[in-house]
Parts: C-alpha cells; structure tokens; sequence
C-alpha cells in the first residue's frame, strides 16, 4: 500500500508556493547548475523553478488538431462564441508543455527512474496564445524504498502559473529517484 501525503499539508503547502511565486521572480534550486539530483537532495517543502516559455496560437493549433481537436481549441470562430470567448490550448497540451519543462529543468539532471502514476490534473485556468507560463516543482513527501535500497520515492506537485501571477494548472504525482552512490575512497 503506498502511503498518500496528509491532503491538509498539501493545500496549505500549495498556498503557500502560490504566495511565495507571486512575490518573486522565481525560485533557485538547492543544487548548483551542472550538479546531478538525487533522491537525498528532495525534501517536502522545496521549490524548484523548471523556468517559462510563451505560448503561440500556431502550437496551440497544431497540438490541438493532432491530440485534441474540440472546436475552443482549433477554429478561433467557434473559440470566440464559446464560453471561454477565444481559443485556447488544450489542457493536455498545457501538461505536455509542463512535462517539456520538467524535463529540461530538472529530469536530465536528475537520477529519474521513472514514475508510477500521476494522483491528479487540475485545469484551473485557460491559456491563450501570448501566455508566458512559469513552473514550479513543489516536493511534498520524500521516502526511501522499503524493499529497494536504491531508491526513493518523492510525492510533488507542478504548478504552472501565467504571467499574471495565477496558477492555471497542477499536476500532482509521485516519482522515483536512485540515491546517492556511496563514495569511493
């Protein structure tokens, strides 16, 4: 059975990366650049900024057209008398750029070894073509393996946030990172 973070530590937790990521640029990681990250180098609390990119109508397009071709997210005719009055990516799309983001700022410097799962994907807000979005890896639990010494669980939650300061999505999930090579002598 796998252990689930206490819901209340999440929320308040999640409140207050939201606070702290209106009030600043962003937030460094504990690690210096060109430093690999290890299961040891998370703990519950810790904000990692993965950096931002702008979203343009032709990526929203062709990310809709191929993944997710509901009429608000292809035809900007049928965007605009809709209820969200305009086009907009696909939430699917919006994951897929936070994943990109994951990656790059964290993952491939990191000793991933993959993830079982994700606990959920909330769509807070829509986001436009222009839109800058900002994300933030939130660790929210750490434990080692019971049965595998090599590694560790680390429970976080990914929050993109537009260029206004508002959150428009979360993505919660769990993932597994090899622990740190004893050193040699």
């Amino acid at each position: 059975m796998t252990a689930r973070p206490d819901e209340e530590v999440v929320a308040r937790a999640q409140e207050e990366a939201s606070t702290q990521a209106s009030a600043q640029a962003g937030v460094q990681p504990d690690l210096q650049p060109g430093q690999r990250w290890y299961f040891e180098d998370f703990h519950p609390g810790q904000q990692i900024d993965l950096g931002q990119r702008t979203v343009t109508e032709a990526e929203i397009l062709a990310f809709a057209r191929e993944f997710d071709p509901q009429s608000f997210h292809v035809d900007p005719d049928a965007a605009e008398a809709s209820l969200y009055g305009g086009l907009i990516a696909s939430g699917w799309h919006t994951c897929s750029m936070m994943m990109r983001m994951v990656v790059d700022g964290l993952l491939n410097a990191a000793s991933g070894m993959g993830s079982p799962g994700l606990d959920g994907v909330r769509w807070l807000q829509p986001v436009r073509a222009g839109d800058t979005l900002r994300v933030r890896y939130l660790t929210r639990q750490v434990k080692t393996s019971n049965t595998k010494p090599d590694r560790g669980v680390v429970w976080s939650t990914w929050i993109a946030t537009n260029q206004h300061g508002v959150d428009v999505c979360t993505v919660d999930g769990m993932s597994m990172y090899g622990r740190r090579p004893a050193r040699q002598t």
